[in-house]
């Protein structure tokens, strides 16, 4: 029974400081121990102990003229090492610079999660404006080009997960109705490719394309970023055959067959 009761302290104490990485992470500003007890359902103290342990470590960091804990170097050592590691980000390192190249426009692969299309490699384009999304944002299955069109090419279950999910309003254009969006599913995959103008922030639009593995699954997307009026609701047919062959090349190196897209 002691070793049964010291397991379990022990598993709540490394889950507690996965959770204090999490919160971390996700923080950019910074969280201070107050805000950490209070989002995690615990004592200040606690907090404090496995704060210092993950400061000792590296793996957070504290400012000296603040109270705020900040990701550390071995944190960001070990997410660089992760998605280094991923096959999606060797596959669309060269592909997405020959777009960029080629439109103009800052390119992003990203890469299938259940819960959004995590951003795991960028490329700025030509205009001296930065326009982009960061490596490491989630973004949405239904508000963005990314993730509408991972929705479209994937099963009809989890087509339907994400219609009966929150479909959260980011802006006045995102689609929050079920039905639209079923539609729009139909449309994106017909097409082979989607858009999400003014969907998931204002003046932006992004025209993306799905990653398809040897097993003919969706793993990821391909994609181009810019303003509206440079990249409009309706791509002109240079930029839609441009990132429907980058997309292809991708699929390829992943280990598709290189044959037309399912419909």
């Amino acid at each position: 029974m002691e070793n049964d009761k010291k397991m379990g302290e022990g598993l709540q104490s490394v889950i507690l400081t996965m959770q204090i990485v999490e919160h971390v992470s996700r923080t950019g500003k910074g969280v201070g121990v107050t805000s950490l007890a209070t989002a995690l359902g615990t004592s200040k103290s606690r907090i404090h102990r496995h704060l210092q342990t993950l400061v000792q470590q590296g793996y957070v960091f504290q400012h000296e003229d603040s109270e705020r804990y900040e990701v550390g170097h071995q944190l960001v050592s070990l997410g660089q090492a992760v998605l280094e590691g991923t096959g999606l980000i060797a596959a669309t390192r060269d592909a997405l610079l020959a777009l960029r190249d080629r439109l103009g426009h800052s390119t992003v692969a990203s890469q299938l999660t259940p819960d959004g299309m995590l951003v795991i490699a960028t490329v700025s384009g030509r205009s001296p404006i930065e326009i982009g999304v960061r490596v490491g944002s989630l973004l949405s299955f239904h508000g963005s080009a990314q993730g509408k069109v991972a929705a479209a090419f994937s099963s009809e279950a989890f087509r339907n997960r994400v219609l009966g999910g929150t479909l959260t309003a980011f802006t006045g254009a995102t689609i929050t109705d079920p039905d639209r969006l079923q539609a729009e599913f139909e449309l994106i995959r017909e097409r082979g490719w989607a858009t999400a103008p003014d969907q998931a922030a204002l003046g932006l639009n992004t025209l993306a394309s799905p990653i398809l593995d040897g097993a003919n699954m969706v793993c990821g997307t391909v994609g181009c970023v810019n303003l509206t009026q440079s990249l409009g609701a309706e791509p002109s047919p240079e930029q839609i055959e441009a990132l429907l062959e980058t997309a292809r090349q991708v699929s390829v190196l992943m280990g598709h067959s290189g044959d037309q897209l399912l419909r």
